[in-house]
């Protein structure tokens, strides 16, 4: 008679900042704002996200409605054209929930494994 082998187990969690209207800032809210600083464009931001341009639109919107001064803003039109950029407090909050999400994942790395 051989003895069942233990079943190896983990904590897995994700993480997001809530606000008092929902969700305001997580995993992949953090990384369209980092897309669109580093593509100037919700548009090429979604792109490479492949996420349809409406959602992106729906997220930003989201955010900076949320938050007390805007995260992303447009850059009116010129010679090269509009675009999108990022704002002082959307570099903060990417900041922000980059810290928090490290901690959580530390957190998360030094519970023991769960007997079940």
């Amino acid at each position: 008679m051989s003895r069942k082998q233990r079943t190896s187990y983990r904590l897995r969690g994700r993480m997001w900042i809530e606000g008092p209207r929902g969700t305001f800032l997580g995993y992949g809210r953090v990384v369209l704002l980092e897309r669109i600083r580093d593509h100037g464009s919700i548009t090429a931001a979604a792109r490479s996200m492949e996420m349809s341009y409406r959602h992106a639109w729906q997220l930003v919107d989201s955010m900076n409605s949320q938050s007390d001064t805007p995260l992303v803003e447009r850059a009116c039109g010129g010679r090269g054209g509009g675009g999108t950029r990022l704002t002082t407090a959307g570099e903060h909050a990417i900041a922000v929930f980059w810290r928090a999400h490290a901690a959580f994942r530390d957190y998360m790395e030094q519970q023991p494994e769960p007997r079940l």
